[in-house]
């Protein structure tokens, strides 16, 4: 008896490394295919491989090769024997960079890198993880209406920092990419808000960062900065689903479950977590505009204190289907895996 297509079908997941990486790794693991990660430094490999025997997935079909977002090197070897590609590396920082091409190069390069090699390849279908940022800025502060897969950032914002130029100028240059090969119907594109939810290994990566800071007390107040969280395990599961699905050919997905404040994810992690000290004291915006002098970061952030924005996820949650998993979860289930692990 032959083994279903999928069962010997080979994916290229670049970025497996990183947290959503290894997410998607897993959900592909679990579903039977073949997965070719990509890390900078094969030394990384054992680790993941560690990380995902200990997540419960069968590792024996887990391969890994050397990718550079910034060198030719490889990808083309890369893609060998390759049906679909999964690109979810790309930079993500707290902390800006002072050129801000440190950011966009890698992004963009990285994108071209990827894509190019894919379609050298024949590579028959294509998911990009791309980010909110790439919607949901630039626009009007008083807008209440959601952001669909219709929406782009307007780069010319004044919310617009170098993350979120990165992210916009990758996606728009991967459909470019593809319009110019006449493939545009197969690429998918997800654009998730900050993802949260069980880390697999030690290392918090930068997500994790927003629950971290509040546990282990370097967030001393806190301020009205927004978020819109989505767990990373229906990121991931949306990432294996556009791979396949008919009606994803060509498709942006917003991705977030619910829109708050820092306070309001303060407060649920204070209820997964109540014998460690949270902070409780908000911040008023003009403390924040204050400290915003001494620091080049805060200021990236003024002019979205307090500014919710929500995401249309309808097209996610049909492509799921099911409901997405509550915010409230995700961060509870960030909360205990720092905890569980000792990062905090």
């Amino acid at each position: 008896m032959t083994a279903p297509a999928h069962q010997t079908d080979r994916v290229l997941l670049t970025g497996i490394s990183g947290f959503l990486g290894g997410h998607v790794a897993l959900a592909l693991l679990n579903a039977g295919y073949i997965v070719r990660g990509s890390v900078r430094n094969l030394e990384k490999a054992d680790a993941v491989r560690a990380t995902l025997k200990r997540a419960g997935a069968d590792v024996s079909k887990l391969e890994f090769v050397a990718l550079d977002l910034l060198s030719d090197e490889g990808w083309d070897d890369a893609m060998a024997d390759v049906r679909y590609l999964q690109h979810t590396a790309s930079p993500f920082v707290i902390d800006l960079p002072d050129d801000k091409m440190d950011l966009i190069r890698p992004a963009v390069e990285g994108t071209e890198r990827a894509l190019n090699a894919a379609l050298r390849a024949g590579v028959e279908r294509i998911v990009l993880t791309s980010s909110m940022a790439a919607i949901a800025y630039g626009h009007d502060k008083t807008r209440t209406a959601p952001f669909t897969e219709k929406d782009w950032t307007n780069l010319n914002g004044r919310d617009v920092n170098a993350y979120i130029e990165s992210k916009t100028l990758a996606e728009r240059r991967a459909w470019e990419i593809m319009r110019e090969a006449r493939r545009e119907a197969d690429l998918s594109t997800i654009n998730p808000s900050a993802i949260l939810g069980p880390l697999l290994d030690q290392d918090p990566g930068t997500s994790a960062l927003i629950v971290k800071r509040l546990l282990d007390g370097s967030v001393p107040a806190l301020p009205r900065i927004p978020f819109v969280i989505i767990d990373v395990r229906d990121i991931a599961n949306a990432h294996v689903a556009a791979m396949t699905s008919e009606s994803a050919r060509g498709r942006r997905y917003p991705m977030g479950e619910r829109s708050m404040l820092m306070g309001e994810v303060a407060d649920i992690v204070r209820k997964a977590a109540p014998d460690r000290k949270v902070p409780g004291l908000r911040m008023p915006n003009w403390a924040v505009r204050i400290y915003a002098l001494f620091d080049r970061d805060v200021r990236g952030i003024l002019n979205e204190l307090g500014v919710l924005k929500r995401l249309d996820s309808s097209g996610a949650v049909a492509l799921l289907g099911q409901p997405l998993i509550p915010a409230d979860q995700a961060i509870a289930a960030t909360t205990h895996t720092l905890i569980e692990n000792r990062i905090v």
